[in-house]
């Protein structure tokens, strides 16, 4: 894919952020979910690490490398002719300047980056250290001239005994990663949340990113709570598991 095609792609997916409220971006893993995802008349979608590594036989929480990743989104973000943004996890101990010329070879139109450090046992980045990350990332994909779109993750709420207790650290952490660069942000884990998914949109300027279930949530939901995006994270390719189940069950030996 040539620059010229990648930069295109990285600004419509600007402006799809833009046009839709919320903006629904599939979360697919393989050719084949890309395309059928398009084909059901999807404008963007994005790549997650845990149903590529599943697809892969791999494990999640960057049991693959960076270089195997990047390989691996290559022919899914080609065999597409929409914007494709791609989950890079914590960013697999490469430095932001690596990470974005790996996805701008790739073809990649944005990034998920998140503050969980699976290369370093875990361990949650401080908020300083995370919003630094994705100003090296910002950073990067201006000086390589593709307005990469960026989604800065939090998994503070997922990890947290009682959700409500950390939100005053999550919405600072939020507010740093927007202005540190981040085009819209994702606070983990609170997607059946009401309360906490209100406060959470009403406290920064930028499109707030929420999982969804495909089939047990619901659209209009989401819009009336103020969520700017949407992606399933797993969840997609879980429901197709139960659905796949169900029909082969009757053929089963």
């Amino acid at each position: 894919m040539t620059l010229h095609t990648t930069v295109e792609r990285a600004q419509r997916l600007k402006q799809l952020h833009a046009q839709h409220q919320p903006l629904v971006l599939p979360t697919v893993w393989d050719v084949w979910s890309a395309r059928t995802a398009v084909a059901a008349g999807f404008p963007a979608l994005t790549i997650g690490s845990h149903p590529l590594a599943d697809s892969r036989g791999a494990g999640d929480h960057e049991g693959q490398t960076f270089e195997e990743v990047i390989a691996a989104v290559t022919p899914i973000i080609a065999a597409v002719d929409v914007p494709v943004s791609v989950d890079l996890e914590a960013g697999y101990g490469q430095k932001p300047a690596d990470l974005v010329a790996g996805l701008v070879e790739a073809g990649g139109a944005g990034l998920n980056i998140e503050d969980t450090v699976h290369s370093d046992g875990g361990r949650v980045r401080s908020t300083q250290e995370h919003a630094a990350f994705v100003a090296g990332l910002r950073a990067a994909a201006d000086d390589a001239g593709v307005p990469l779109w960026v989604n800065g993750r939090t998994d503070l709420f997922l990890h947290a005994q009682d959700a409500a207790g950390v939100l005053d650290e999550a919405i600072e952490r939020l507010r740093a990663l927007e202005q540190a660069g981040a085009d819209s942000v994702y606070p983990v884990g609170i997607q059946d949340d009401d309360e906490l998914l209100t406060a959470v949109t009403g406290a920064v300027g930028v499109p707030v990113n929420s999982t969804a279930h495909p089939v047990k949530h619901d659209l209009e939901r989401f819009r009336r709570l103020g969520v700017g995006r949407v992606t399933y994270g797993p969840l997609l390719q879980f429901a197709l598991t139960d659905s796949m189940k169900d029909m082969l069950r009757a053929w089963a030996p």
